[in-house]
């Protein structure tokens, strides 16, 4: 390979990197800026090549609030919004998701058990 090829094979290569870093940053965002102050920084991680490989968010989950079941189910409802912002949700998307569902199904039986009790 002259000199030549060489510079245009690691322009090529750069750009490359730099494409797919686009791509993990972007995924990350949505999620940042759906969750909004329930987020974290975004973090890319690399590989020991210094290549980006994948990224995370940490958004903050809901805890059941027995005595305000209104505010876990809103704040679940961000997370799900959050976890499935991308265009192109993983499987980590999903399974974080799913786990603010299931918090959210016990805060909507709490409320209903809450709501029978007040009624009884």
């Amino acid at each position: 390979m002259d000199c030549m090829s060489i510079s245009m094979f690691r322009r090529l290569e750069q750009q490359a990197i730099n494409q797919q870093y686009r791509e993990i940053y972007s995924h990350e965002l949505a999620h940042k800026n759906a969750a909004g102050s329930l987020a974290g920084s975004i973090v890319i991680e690399k590989d020991s090549n210094g290549i980006p490989v994948g990224g995370h968010v940490s958004i903050k989950m809901p805890r059941l609030n027995p005595n305000n079941p209104d505010e876990t189910i809103n704040h679940a409802n961000r997370v799900i919004k959050a976890a499935l912002a991308p265009s192109d949700p993983s499987e980590q998307d999903y399974k974080v998701a799913f786990q603010a569902k299931q918090m959210k199904t016990k805060a909507e039986q709490l409320k209903v058990k809450k709501g029978l009790d007040y009624y009884a």
